[in-house]
């Protein structure tokens, strides 16, 4: 991970905290090629060191937007030939967020729409402003989504809800983004990133990172799988965690009522 990019811009709230922030805000923190190059390298690097941090937290700059999706400017006059280069960055990009082991929040501070809103629906779980506005735009310009968009939408807010959005390319507003279950909770501005997120973030980061990012991964892969299959994931996921001395320090901790304090070990 880069100590610095030109798209994006990197702190951290706590020791055991992440903020990415989307800045680009002169173009509504759209994606360029750069932006999902430099989000790419910060989620593989989370992927190959991920005691570093125990929960990431995405976010836009300004009150604006949060993401407008493709950088239509850039793309102006492509080749095809260049256009599908560029996909193949966005799809790595989208890779990369999903498959992040470590808890990844969306603090939703404006506009969502077309790459945007599958940046959110990629996401563990979100959180977004009252003034928040979605949409998968797509159709509206000859194409589909095409960083999962068909299929994180789907699995968020059901099959049916993601065809009449998806088709249609129609906004949505915040409440009904929470109605529907791909937000899962409205803010005031103010209240966003400072105490709403911030405050899920630190109590996520207090658990066992380990169990926390094996409880992540039996949710995401068991919606993938039948029940049964599910279950058995489960189990061996929570085998995982039976000789750690995380799990040693939580029964502890408990009997000597006391909070625990977790090592990732």
């Amino acid at each position: 991970m880069a100590a610095e990019y030109t798209t994006l811009a990197l702190t951290e709230p706590s020791e055991q905290l992440l903020q990415v922030t989307l800045n680009r805000v002169q173009a509504s923190n759209a994606f360029n090629t750069q932006m999902a190059r430099d989000l790419t390298d910060v989620f593989e690097a989370i992927g190959l060191s991920p005691n570093q941090h125990r929960v990431v937290i995405v976010t836009g700059r300004g009150e604006k937007a949060f993401c407008a999706g493709g950088d239509l400017k850039e793309r102006n006059g492509m080749s095809d030939e260049v256009w599908q280069q560029q996909h193949l960055v966005f799809e790595r990009m989208a890779r990369a967020v999903i498959a992040c082991p470590v808890p990844v929040i969306g603090a939703i501070n404006g506009a969502a729409y077309g790459g945007g809103c599958e940046l959110v629906a990629a996401l563990d779980f979100v959180y977004a402003v009252e003034h928040a506005r979605f949409a998968q735009t797509e159709t509206c310009l000859g194409i589909i989504p095409g960083i999962g968009g068909t299929q994180t939408l789907a699995r968020a807010i059901g099959e049916r809800r993601a065809k009449e959005l998806i088709l249609s390319g129609r906004p949505f507003t915040a409440l009904e983004a929470m109605e529907w279950g791909l937000v899962n909770a409205v803010f005031p501005t103010v209240e966003l990133l400072n105490d709403a997120v911030l405050d899920i973030a630190e109590r996520i980061a207090a658990n066992a990172p380990l169990a926390v990012r094996q409880a992540k991964q039996a949710i995401h892969k068991g919606q993938q799988m039948s029940l049964s299959d599910g279950m058995a994931f489960e189990v061996e996921a929570y085998n995982r965690l039976v000789s750690t001395e995380d799990r040693l320090e939580g029964v502890l901790a408990f009997n000597e009522k006391r909070q625990p304090v977790f090592t990732g070990k």
